[in-house]
């Protein structure tokens, strides 16, 4: 299914007039307190979120998966959803692929599909955390750790494969998440395990093209739950270092204890320049992967105004790459991931109207009230009119859910696909 331009300037006519009447309020009051309305519109414009191919079908808990109706059944139909978001909210540039769940069968073919979407190839994912019915080694007790020299072997030679596959494709980037860890005291030598991941990792990073980078996340624990081998940021940053100038650390939201300060986190890292990526979700007690701003809205905003800041000051660190990595399991995965788009934007727009020279003097003059003052104004500016006017520009649509209902996008993915599809590798 494809959105075409005249279905989208049918969509904004009802709502046309009411934004421009709100954008003309608020581009008037920002331009009042010093912000370049263009400008703000062209970053906003400009930052582009990948969408996870695995996050396109009904996720589920470790009790069980309820799927949903018309879900993509292959790499060709994700592409195809992907195209959806991006055509409503302009946003969802790039597609994030899981291998070996989304192995193109015909590379030009899927290039074909996504250059006619506006889509290019985000990080690829690897995956150690399953065994797989054509391998020979088991990942039960660990990949990159694994006390089994073969076994570990295999999980190099697989994310090898998985670096081979995303170049063909245009990726620049390879995202390695481990599961490796131990459930129970005794179980693993922490040391072995850790200096076993080193060396693998060092063993894939040999074989990065090099205009490519590696990410390395962490998570504290799950599937493990007495120690995971990459359990925090420091872990992650000092594997990066031992690789080389071109690996970095990734940032997932859930990955994290109860009330961690994320931002400070990512400071650290974007001071040091080894901020590679950030996955964004929310969270309510763990890794809950939520609606991306559905729980902690505040909290999201804060994170981008450390993220902006760094963007703007810390010239040793790349640009980071963005990505939802979220679960589904009782909303229509493409309405979750427009709100999670929605509510991404909203937090970059309004750290963006942070007065970062004002807060800075605040801080120097020990101004604490000053201080919260400025960012809590910033964060009650109502800016989904920007959004609204970002999108138009970029030729999307004024109200993404409402345009997802009213074009009945559900319905027809149901009519093309069937009720009982059912979204490939999960």
């Amino acid at each position: 299914m494809k959105i075409n331009k005249n279905l989208i300037a049918e969509s904004n006519k009802k709502g046309i007039s009411e934004h421009n009447s709100r954008f003309d309020f608020l581009s008037a009051t920002l331009t009042k307190n010093g912000h370049d309305i263009n400008v703000l519109l062209q970053k906003l414009q400009d930052f582009q979120v990948a969408i996870p191919s695995w996050a396109l079908g009904a996720g589920g808990t470790r009790f069980g998966r309820f799927g949903f109706h018309g879900e993509p059944a292959n790499l060709e139909q994700k592409i195809d959803d992907v195209g959806i978001l991006h055509s409503l909210t302009q946003t969802a540039g790039a597609i994030s692929l899981h291998i070996p769940w989304d192995v193109p069968s015909d590379y030009s073919a899927i290039k074909e599909i996504a250059n006619s979407h506006n889509i290019i190839f985000d990080a690829v994912n690897s995956n150690t955390f399953q065994d797989q019915k054509t391998s020979s080694e088991s990942y039960r007790f660990g990949s990159l750790s694994n006390t089994n020299k073969a076994a570990r072997e295999q999980a190099i030679a697989h994310n090898i494969e998985v670096i081979k596959i995303g170049d063909k494709l245009g990726s620049k980037s390879l995202t390695v998440w481990l599961a490796d860890g131990a459930n129970f005291p005794g179980q693993s030598n922490f040391q072995h395990a850790l200096q076993n991941t080193e060396n693998s990792l060092k063993d894939i990073y040999k074989t990065l093209p090099n205009d490519w980078k590696l990410f390395i996340e962490y998570k504290p624990y799950e599937p493990n739950f007495y120690s995971t081998v990459i359990q925090d940021w420091g872990t992650s940053l000092m594997l990066a270092n031992a690789c080389g100038d071109k690996a970095y650390t990734l940032v997932d939201l859930g990955h994290h204890l109860p009330n961690t300060n994320i931002e400070q986190i990512v400071s650290t890292l974007m001071l040091k320049g080894k901020l590679g990526g950030f996955h964004f979700n929310d969270s309510k007690y763990g890794d809950d992967d939520l609606t991306v701003g559905s729980v902690k809205p505040y909290a999201l905003f804060l994170i981008f105004n450390a993220l902006v800041y760094g963007m703007e000051n810390n010239p040793q660190n790349p640009y980071p790459a963005w990505m939802i990595d979220a679960s589904h399991n009782i909303k229509d995965p493409l309405e979750d991931l427009i709100q999670s788009l929605e509510a991404i934007q909203e937090a970059y727009a309004k750290a963006l109207l942070v007065d970062q020279e004002l807060l800075t003097e605040a801080q120097q003059n020990h101004d604490v009230v000053k201080c919260q003052e400025i960012l809590q104004d910033a964060y009650r500016t109502d800016v989904r009119p920007l959004l609204e006017k970002a999108r138009l520009n970029r030729g999307g649509v004024i109200h993404p859910i409402n345009s997802y209902r009213s074009l009945k996008i559900r319905e027809t993915l149901i009519s093309e696909r069937g009720a009982n599809s059912v979204a490939s590798g999960l």
